[in-house]
């Protein structure tokens, strides 16, 4: 079942602080009720329990799929840019099978990765008291065979791989979501232009998950950080933010991945747009205080 493969991977793994510091400091009763949720929930009641491996994925995938059906759209395709040994890439194949069968959207799922680990790092901006040349390394052949039909790897450096990818995507199935775990400024910049190509490929708003903003040494000058204030002054119709209030949404509340969770606004979609995104009916509020 996929709530007990979550804890025998949190106990084989060691994460053992993060059991104790994320889940076992919230509200008991919520951690009781869970227990009924994990035996009898349906997926998305899974997801909202955090009670799947990677909430990071799972969450913004769902959004994804469920933002998809809203707009009527059958199909979406969610990346992951910085594959490694494929840990990410395969637990993402797995969530899209769940979340395609609780929604009906079908989902591809795309790798991106240079399938040597990492280059060296430019500068300080890259963090290199965190990363170094090497990191990270693929075995290609053993991943390739354990992908599923759904799942593509594009190997090679992002600035050669993001552009034949954007011109194959259409509008009937755009990218839902994007998750960034490229660990430099210097990746991460050649990574951002995904977010480049027509307004209809992708869905209006685009959860992005930055994987590398929670070391100590990150800030805005330097690392994802840096690279999105720069996509951000590059692109006045094209905005990477904080997911807004999702700590609020959330039921469990001190989870880490909700900090690392942003949004790709695509202001020029043309369901943000006024001349496209009207509504059937009219909006009325009721006044209860009217005689």
């Amino acid at each position: 079942m996929l709530q007990s493969y979550a804890l025998r991977r949190a106990l084989k793994d060691g994460k053992y602080r993060k059991i104790f510091v994320e889940r076992l400091t919230e509200p008991l009763h919520l951690n009781v009720i869970s227990a009924g949720v994990a035996l009898f929930g349906s997926y998305p009641a899974k997801v909202a329990f955090d009670l799947v491996v990677r909430q990071q994925y799972a969450y913004p995938i769902l959004f994804a799929a469920e933002s998809a059906r809203k707009l009527g759209l059958k199909r979406i395709a969610v990346l992951e840019f910085g594959v490694a040994t494929g840990a990410g890439l395969l637990n993402m194949c797995e969530l899209a099978a769940h979340t395609e069968a609780a929604t009906g959207v079908a989902i591809d799922v795309v790798g991106f990765d240079t399938g040597t680990g990492m280059p060296p790092a430019v500068d300080h901006r890259d963090l290199p008291e965190y990363f170094q040349e090497g990191d990270y390394p693929m075995d290609f052949e053993a991943l390739r065979r354990s992908l599923p039909a759904r799942c593509r790897l594009l190997i090679g450096d992002v600035s050669e791989t993001i552009p034949g990818y954007i011109a194959s995507v259409g509008p009937d199935a755009p990218i839902g979501f994007v998750a960034v775990d490229v660990d430099y400024y210097s990746s991460t910049v050649r990574t951002l232009p995904i977010l480049d190509g027509a307004p209809d490929q992708y869905l209006p708003i685009v959860p992005v998950y930055l994987d590398d903003v929670a070391m100590d040494g990150c800030n805005p000058w330097n690392g994802e950080l840096l690279a999105v204030a720069e996509f951000n002054a590059a692109h006045p119709l094209r905005k990477i933010a904080p997911f807004n209030l999702l700590r609020s949404k959330r039921i469990f509340k001190n989870a880490q991945w909700i900090d690392r969770m942003f949004a790709a606004h695509i202001h020029d979609h043309p369901a943000r747009t006024p001349a496209t995104a009207k509504r059937a009916q009219q909006a009325y509020i009721q006044n209860e205080y009217l005689r």
